[in-house]
């Protein structure tokens, strides 16, 4: 049966189909508050009839979308392919942007996500709170590796014989008085950089600039890129730093990995 305008009876308006759109929202009724949920509590949170509600939730538990004990229904882990799609189709910086976001929300402060070129890390992500170096930082904008946090987090991944070239071929040049110009020194420190698993640079790169670094991880557990949080000396300390923005940080870069992952399922 069709309208006259030529839809299916069951469309509504700008062309929508009703039984998908509320098929959508019993998916979208179950959280992370709410992962199970009986008949009647799918009703009341959709706001369909008992009736319409049962026949939605069958459906999922016969198409595997969900199971049930006969009482309460929870969604499965199938569920994961409907955004399998999405996720296939998006880059790493599509990947990044909204957990970059969200950090920044969260922190009130600017965070981006770049990988290593040579011997340079670029910009491919960034989310800007306020200005905090005296250069504008855009994507494709380049510093030296060394001299930054998100550098170490990458150079800390490479492989022994990478490496060597790298150290081999830079010249840890004194951007600060803070600098590490010595190879010794920074051989140290990226060790200390895998050890902890994240990456503090203070005043190295510009005098007045503290940033802090994590890894994201592909599917192959190596690191395909990094993401810090930049901040000036006057407005977090060392201490602050630790307790109010690593954690964050860390959380950050392990939900850009667990995206990346679940790209590639």
């Amino acid at each position: 049966m069709t309208h006259t305008d030529g839809r299916p009876s069951g469309d509504g308006p700008g062309g929508q189909v009703q039984s998908f759109v509320r098929g959508l929202a019993v998916i979208r009724c179950f959280d992370g508050e709410h992962p199970r949920l009986t008949l009647a509590q799918v009703a009341e949170r959709t706001g369909l009839a008992r009736a319409t509600a049962r026949r939605f939730l069958h459906t999922l538990v016969s198409m595997d979308y969900a199971n049930t004990d006969g009482t309460d229904f929870w969604l499965t882990s199938r569920v994961l392919e409907l955004g399998h799609s999405y996720l296939s189709s998006l880059s790493l910086p599509d990947i990044g942007q909204p957990r970059l976001e969200e950090l920044s929300r969260r922190i009130g402060e600017s965070s981006s996500m770049s990988v290593l070129e040579g011997r340079d890390v670029v910009y491919v992500s960034r989310v800007p709170v306020r200005r905090i170096m005296a250069v504008s930082i855009t994507i494709g904008t380049r510093f030296p590796a060394y001299a930054t946090s998100m550098g170490r987090v990458l150079l800390a991944d490479l492989n022994p014989v990478d490496l060597d070239a790298y150290l081999d071929s830079v010249a840890l040049e004194p951007l600060t008085p803070r600098t590490c110009t010595s190879v010794g020194q920074l051989r140290a420190e990226l060790q200390t950089v895998r050890d902890q698993g994240w990456s503090l640079v203070d005043q190295e790169l510009e005098v007045g600039l503290r940033s802090v670094a994590a890894p994201v991880h592909g599917p192959d557990g190596r690191a395909v890129a990094a993401v810090n949080v930049s901040t000036r000396t006057e407005v977090y300390g060392i201490n602050d730093l630790h307790r109010d923005i690593i954690p964050e940080l860390l959380a950050a870069a392990r939900a850009i990995s667990g995206d990346l992952a679940a790209q590639h399922l």
